[in-house]
């Protein structure tokens, strides 16, 4: 206990020092989600037209996060490893945002360091078109003060779920540590096309279904993908905001469905129940690996996420309903899984500073092996806003995986305890 206290008392120490040197001094940008509170609750990069260009601007921010995890696991085999209590590796992003000219912007994401890559490598990025006065001025004005263009190797908009997630650094959006069970994010060249009508949009997105790019030809076809997504997303009155979307992703036979393999950066539950970067989430497996034993086996899958969102002056509502079916090209029937979530957050203080809340996730389908198995999580926690820019949150969480066939290591499988995450974006 006396460790435990000398951890705890650093950490706190250390959060204190990084809120007292975080000073951003960043000029606002158009069309674009701010990475720091001011951005919690957007989801699309709100659509404006008073654009204000005077020459190229470049913005240079940032996420970093450190979390202090004391976790326990246990198996009915009782064939885990032990786990103790303590840091995990702390994980940064660097973001470039860089206003091109008038309605073209580019975003570009760096991992400095994620749990899965010692080295800094490149999330993805795109270009955002929100008018065509850079090519001639007026030109299709009428048009573009609807429509928006993105393209890029960029994370693909299915569902509202990847707008609260954790982005390896990038935390400060998700009221809570851990991303969803079924973690709907995949990052693939494509193009996305946005049309906004007051408090309507639409979009329909192509991506070429690559996770990993290469001209060499594949082992097995990749196929490209399409998903759309329809939305209302309306502040009723000065009280309330009402938000609700549907997503529909389309992946035929293909060598690739990385919708739920597609972070490279890793989970933030390290080495529970499993020594892998995705520990504590779960993936319907409609592929084979390219890795596994034997070589690739290419599979299809179809998924529709629906996702309600209302907020009540500090009371927060969060909802998701996904539903998902694919195949192995080796499998002759269809499997499916369902996930559910809900997220309940009140935010308190005059600025909302302070919240609590909990998530319930429950994630339940057939696997390969023809055994219906579920996985349930319950997460209860809160956090304080130190500035606008630097967040600390203390959860308790409790993950149970049911109806596992007793040779596999999840017979029985949970684990449980709190988790401590100190965030910084700016």
């Amino acid at each position: 206990m006396k460790a435990l206290n000398i951890y705890l008392f650093s950490f706190v120490m250390v959060v204190m020092m990084l809120a007292s040197s975080v000073h951003a001094q960043q000029r606002d940008i158009d069309n674009f989600r701010n990475p720091d509170k001011s951005g919690l609750n957007v989801f699309e990069a709100p659509k404006t037209n008073n654009v204000t260009f005077d020459g190229i601007y470049v913005r240079v921010g940032g996420a970093n996060t450190l979390q202090f995890q004391g976790l326990r696991h246990d198996n009915t085999a009782g064939s885990l490893p032990d786990l103790e209590s303590n840091f995990n590796l702390a994980t940064s992003n660097l973001d470039f945002d860089v206003v091109l000219a008038d309605g073209l912007r580019m975003h570009l994401r760096t991992y400095l360091s994620s749990q899965h890559h010692e080295e800094a490598w490149v999330k993805g990025g795109y270009f955002q078109v929100d008018g065509l006065d850079f090519i001639q001025e007026g030109l299709l004005s009428g048009l573009m003060e609807n429509l928006r263009i993105k393209v890029g190797h960029m994370e693909n908009n299915y569902g509202d779920t990847h707008f609260r997630r954790s982005d390896n650094g990038a935390a400060i959006h998700n009221p809570f540590v851990g991303n969803f069970i079924m973690d709907s994010f995949t990052t693939e060249v494509g193009a996305e096309v946005y049309y906004f009508m007051d408090d309507f949009f639409g979009m329909v997105g192509l991506t070429n279904g690559k996770l990993n790019q290469s001209s060499l030809e594949p082992a097995i076809e990749e196929k490209v993908k399409l998903y759309l997504k329809l939305g209302y997303d309306s502040q009723i009155n000065e009280d309330l905001r009402f938000r609700l979307s549907g997503s529909l992703m389309n992946g035929p036979e293909s060598g690739s469905q990385y919708l739920y393999s597609g972070d490279r950066a890793g989970s933030r539950y390290y080495n529970v129940l499993d020594d892998d970067f995705r520990s504590g989430r779960f993936n319907p497996d409609f592929i084979v690996s390219r890795f596994a034993p034997g070589g690739p086996i290419g599979g299809e899958l179809r998924a529709i996420m629906i996702n309600p969102f209302v907020k009540f002056q500090g009371l927060e509502f969060f909802g998701v309903l996904e539903m998902v079916s694919g195949k192995r090209a080796t499998e002759t029937d269809t499997r499916s899984f369902n996930q559910y979530g809900a997220e309940l957050i009140y935010r308190l203080g005059a600025n909302e500073d302070f919240y609590l809340g909990g998530r319930y996730n429950l994630v339940s389908g057939e696997l390969a092996s023809g055994d219906e198995i579920s996985i349930d999580r319950i997460n209860v926690g809160g956090g304080w806003f130190l500035t606008p820019n630097v967040l600390t949150k203390l959860e308790y969480v409790q993950q149970t995986y049911n109806d596992y066939p007793a040779a596999s290591k999840y017979d029985g499988g949970e684990f449980s305890g709190f988790v401590i995450e100190a965030v910084i974006s700016f």
